[in-house]
């Protein structure tokens, strides 16, 4: 790795809750962090790496703050039956497709993606995973994909009772070592969280033991919430309760707690959520696929909660994301509302949920970690701090990433890969995988 790297003439947006446009502007990465931002002027003599960021824009790298890597061998399965509901969707292609995943297999599906983050600029996701056939060591092969390609990711594995009890045992010890391997490991690539499907398939049991495993070993959880109206009917059906009441009963909610979806929650349990300070994560393309509803973030926001953004596996590509997620919001309520709550939860909740389990992620500021994405960008008209969002969504959104850092390392340089790996190898090993798996259904 390059000790030190000068990224020059920049116009740099700095990311985080004041995030401003530096013009003409130098980044000096010294080993892992940025050393120093200042105008380009005040840079002189040379360095053993330099990048001409004339024509782009430098940006932090993107962050996905919900993420399936295993959902890669879905794509072009044409075998799963047509399904009218979100139940049939899990049914007939993801508990058919999970239970079909070797260790192999979970490795081959996650670097896939991860392959394609560096390319889009994604430099940190938070994974959910899901093998009920495979559990034991399935984290430990996701991580060997994330360590080879350079990225960041905190991963867990998805705790169901759908599969009986032998399962549902195997999940959270799976859950408790690895994430007592991260713990002890203390590195700022690989974290961990305690996984769980979502409450419709969890007995009281189980989430009593999973509080209590999360509530010893001081980790936060991943969850899918409410994401279908499904979710609410059975938990008031048999627990007589909202979902979100039932996840605070057992003591699931809290700072460092993941609620995927929420699409399906009302102002009661937005309450709730803001009180114990967890975090959604908004998955606009997935709920529209799903076509489960469209989550109110802009109510959430104005409650004070901080709302993120994911993909739920349908992309890595947090631009095409943030795009999607604004037009829905537009369609939901109008298109007066959603602009600044869309934009904030990509650059700016996003980084302030991953630093609640990572360190110094998500801003290009002295210190901080040096994760960054040169994007492609000739602005035609002029560019401002003031309207920075807009040329993100609506230009810089259809640009390419040039060039992809991570922890001070160069990840991607004109757009070429610099990982080491054999892409064609692995690509036809995961077909050959994704055949053998496909046959099965």
């Amino acid at each position: 790795m390059t000790k030190n790297i000068l990224i020059k003439n920049a116009p740099v947006w700095t990311g985080g809750k004041n995030g401003k446009l530096l013009k003409n502007h130098s980044v000096l990465i010294e080993d892992d962090k940025i050393k120093k931002i200042a105008p380009s002027k005040n840079f002189r003599g040379k360095f053993p790496k330099t990048l001409d960021a004339s024509g782009k824009v430098l940006l932090p790298g993107f962050i996905n703050a919900h993420m399936h890597f295993y959902s890669t061998f879905a794509r072009g399965l044409g075998k799963a039956k047509p399904s009218m509901t979100f139940v049939e969707i899990l049914e007939n292609l993801w508990w058919k497709l999970d239970k079909r995943l070797t260790k192999e297999a979970s490795y081959y599906s996650a670097v896939i993606p991860l392959v394609n983050a560096v390319r889009k600029g994604t430099t940190t996701l938070m994974d959910h995973h899901a093998s009920p056939f495979h559990i034991t060591g399935s984290l430990s092969r996701i991580e060997k994909a994330v360590r080879e390609t350079g990225l960041r990711s905190a991963l867990c594995y998805e705790v169901s009772d759908r599969d009986g009890k032998e399962k549902t045992a195997e999940g959270l010890k799976e859950n408790v070592e690895f994430i007592k391997y991260a713990k002890a490991k203390n590195d700022n690539f690989i974290k961990a969280l305690f996984g769980l499907h979502a409450q419709f398939t969890l007995s009281d049991d189980t989430l009593e033991k999973a509080a209590a495993y999360g509530k010893d070993l001081a980790s936060g959880f991943h969850i899918h919430c409410a994401e279908s109206n499904d979710d609410q009917i059975k938990c008031e059906t048999f627990s007589k309760m909202r979902v979100v009441e039932r996840l605070k009963k057992f003591g699931i909610l809290g700072p460092k707690t993941l609620l995927a979806h929420c699409v399906h929650v009302n102002d009661g349990e937005m309450e709730l959520i803001k009180e114990s300070g967890s975090a959604v994560v908004h998955n606009p393309q997935s709920n529209a696929n799903n076509a489960v509803g469209v989550a109110n973030i802009t109510e959430m926001a104005k409650k004070g909660i901080p709302v993120g953004l994911g993909t739920d596996a349908m992309t890595v590509n947090m631009l095409e994301e943030l795009r999607s997620a604004l037009w829905l919001q537009h369609l939901k309520n109008n298109p007066s509302v959603g602009f600044m709550e869309t934009a904030n939860a990509l650059m700016v909740n996003n980084a302030a949920i991953a630093n609640r389990y990572f360190e110094k992620l998500g801003e290009i500021k002295e210190g901080f970690f040096a994760d960054l994405v040169l994007m492609d960008y000739h602005p035609p008209t002029p560019l401002e701090t003031e309207n920075f969002y807009g040329h993100l969504i609506f230009g810089i959104s259809q640009s390419e990433a040039d060039t992809t850092i991570v922890n001070g390392r160069i990840l991607m340089e004109g757009k070429k890969l610099k990982l080491g790996l054999d892409e064609e190898e692995i690509s036809r090993k995961s077909a050959e995988l994704a055949a053998k798996v496909w046959k099965e259904f």
